[in-house]
């Protein structure tokens, strides 16, 4: 079983991002759940979502000790950082977080300029998605391929069809 959390503040697509992950798992013959926790004011406030992929049967949807954390802000770092499995990775916003931050020396830290990635796609709204590409590179939970096909089908049912989110997804992957 692989346990993640996406932890950052509302409006940077940390939910969304949980979505996709939970999706995509999901059209890959995978159980899932997807538990979201955010504050009264959604835009701004915290927000976190756990994810759970497995084979069979998830007994329930929380998580002590996730295998990934993705962080897209330093106070989702203070929360999490702790309790992530030994060798388990944690995602870093490089472009919001403090290059000089000290973490844990028996974890993968991978720091992912993900704001500056997505503005030089001109997609300020695709930080999360350049956070995507970098997980599926790192990881193996999902080929890029896999996760475009998701994204694209996930924004395309909304009505929001951008091919610079494609190009935020491809460009995070080859960080």
């Amino acid at each position: 079983m692989v346990e993640m959390i996406c932890a950052g503040f509302g409006g940077q697509g940390v939910l969304t991002t949980g979505l996709i992950i939970a999706h995509s798992a999901m059209m890959l013959g995978k159980e899932i759940t997807w538990y979201p926790s955010y504050g009264s004011e959604m835009r701004g406030g915290t927000a976190n979502c756990t994810i759970k992929i497995n084979d069979g049967p998830i007994a329930s949807p929380y998580s002590k000790h996730p295998d990934i954390v993705c962080a897209l802000n330093a106070p989702a770092i203070d929360k999490f950082e702790a309790n992530i499995k030994p060798n388990g990775y944690l995602f870093v916003n490089a472009s919001l977080v403090e290059d000089d931050r000290k973490y844990r020396d028996d974890i993968n830290v991978v720091k992912v300029p993900m704001s500056e990635v997505a503005m030089q796609y001109e997609n300020p709204k695709g930080a999360n998605l350049v956070l995507l590409g970098a997980v599926a590179a790192h990881t193996g939970l999902f080929t890029i391929e896999e996760l475009d096909e998701q994204v694209t089908e996930y924004f395309a049912k909304k009505g929001k069809i951008n091919p610079k989110n494609s190009e935020c997804l491809h460009a995070g992957a080859k960080l």
